[in-house]
């Protein structure tokens, strides 16, 4: 697919400050909208990538092509005097804006605007991406971004998406669960593998080739 590792990983690590980016901007937005003054005290209502981006995370994402961003602050009791459903579209406006970014980047292959045979004939330009490549790569990690983020486990947002949906029955059953989230979240993409488990792949890899190929054919 790429021209070398290294236009891959340049591609990865453009998509992930965009994508970062967007979907905390996201959150600040539709919690800004709903009356929540949070997000713009701490200045997350903003675009630009310095205010959203995690040292520890940004570090990761520069050696291992994966890292996060930082979590929006949104005052939970603020937007539930709003709409008892607003913190659930605070959370759900991450997921989604990632998807949109893909639905967008995916118009050039839908109006076949893309050959197939784009490239750079200079030996500088041999590192980078050509357009098709980085098209390819920000559809797929907006799709696995936005899939993985639906996981309805603390700290994901799916997890407050899933809290809006469920009884209350099943919220204070959750309740006991919600501390160990990360802790689990660890244990199904990196120790899953080690035993032959691939749960990144049954419930994110999956959805996520299926879903790029609706969009680019």
């Amino acid at each position: 697919m790429f021209n070398n590792d290294l236009s891959g990983f340049i591609s990865s690590v453009l998509t992930l400050v965009i994508a970062f980016t967007i979907h905390e901007f996201a959150h600040a937005w539709v919690a800004d909208s709903f009356g929540d003054s949070t997000p713009r005290i701490n200045g997350r209502l903003t675009l630009n990538p310095l205010a959203h981006l995690d040292p520890i995370g940004s570090l990761m994402l520069l050696f291992a092509g994966f890292g996060w961003a930082k979590p929006v602050p949104v005052n939970p009791y603020t937007l539930r005097e709003r709409s008892p459903s607003a913190l659930m579209w605070v959370a759900l406006a991450g997921p989604l804006s990632n998807f949109l970014l893909a639905i967008m980047a995916s118009l050039p292959f839908q109006l076949s605007l893309f050959t197939g045979t784009e490239s750079y004939a200079g030996p500088l330009w041999t590192i980078l991406p050509t357009p098709i490549e980085f098209a390819i790569i920000f559809i797929y990690l907006n799709l696995v971004l936005g899939i993985f983020n639906l996981i309805p486990l603390t700290p994901l947002d799916g997890d407050k998406v899933a809290a809006y949906f469920l009884p209350d029955s099943w919220n204070r059953a959750l309740d006991k669960i919600r501390p160990y989230g990360p802790m689990i979240l660890v244990v199904l993409f990196m120790v899953g593998p080690s035993l032959g488990v691939d749960i990144f792949g049954w419930m994110i890899r999956k959805p996520a080739e299926f879903l790029i190929k609706l969009l680019i054919g």
